[in-house]
């Protein structure tokens, strides 16, 4: 109730803060280069990474200093790594999902999901952006029947450079709201994994427009999730 007081009171302020951040961030451009590849040897593994801006690599040159590139490149000495990526700057869980409504069914083991902080600068409500999670997790399921899943933690709003109060404030208090929601939603199925975004964000940690993750900060990402997945492998294999 407080917070939703507090967001109807400053709600002109916001929407012309988030609007600003909103331009200010789309500035720089998504990764270049492929956005499918194979990399390593052994046995194969198929990996596809959903999500916004920071899936697509913006932040970086090149997809192989992205999250992808190195989620993979971690992989690649124990797996004949096969990824894709599907993200776009922008992207929210609506919009991901409308997409995936028509998108063409593709096996694969494992999913990375990064989404949220577009819903969150839109102001989306806790309680709705969850119902519209699992939608999406259903959608993805049904699309590429993973092995297992895992849900990117949302980021420490609260550290991001590019956000000015009084948005600042308000943005994070709504990525902790979202974080509660989706950590116990992940703790409830088996297929379910949400890894927290544990990081203190640095300058040098963040991009030059200080709102998306630079290359050192999309290499500790990807070999965290990378670390991960390596130790759960086993389990999957069982089950």
């Amino acid at each position: 109730m407080f917070d939703h007081a507090v967001r109807a009171a400053l709600s002109p302020i916001l929407i012309a803060q988030a609007l600003g951040v909103r331009r200010m961030a789309q500035s720089l451009p998504e990764a270049a280069g492929p956005r499918s590849g194979q990399l390593g040897a052994g046995p194969p593994l198929r990996l596809r990474i959903i999500g916004d801006s920071s899936a697509a690599g913006v932040g970086v040159r090149t997809q192989s200093d992205a999250l992808a590139g190195q989620v993979a490149h971690n992989l690649a000495g124990h797996f004949s790594c096969h990824w894709a990526v599907d993200a776009y700057t922008g992207a929210t869980t609506r919009s991901t999902l409308a997409r995936l409504q028509t998108a063409t069914p593709a096996p694969c083991d494992i999913v990375i999901t990064a989404l949220g902080v577009n819903d969150i600068t839109r102001l989306v409500r806790p309680a709705v952006w969850l119902d519209l999670q699992h939608q999406l997790l259903t959608r993805i399921r049904t699309l590429y029947g993973p092995r297992h899943i895992y849900l990117s933690g949302v980021p420490p709003l609260q550290h991001f450079p590019l956000l000015p109060n009084p948005l600042r404030w308000t943005l994070a208090r709504q990525g902790r709201a979202f974080e509660a929601q989706l950590s116990a939603y992940a703790g409830s199925r088996p297929d379910l994994t949400y890894l927290p975004a544990e990081y203190d964000l640095d300058p040098e940690l963040m991009a030059s427009d200080g709102f998306h993750p630079s290359e050192k900060l999309y290499a500790i990402w990807g070999q965290k999730m990378a670390s991960r997945i390596l130790s759960d492998w086993p389990r999957f294999l069982v089950d």
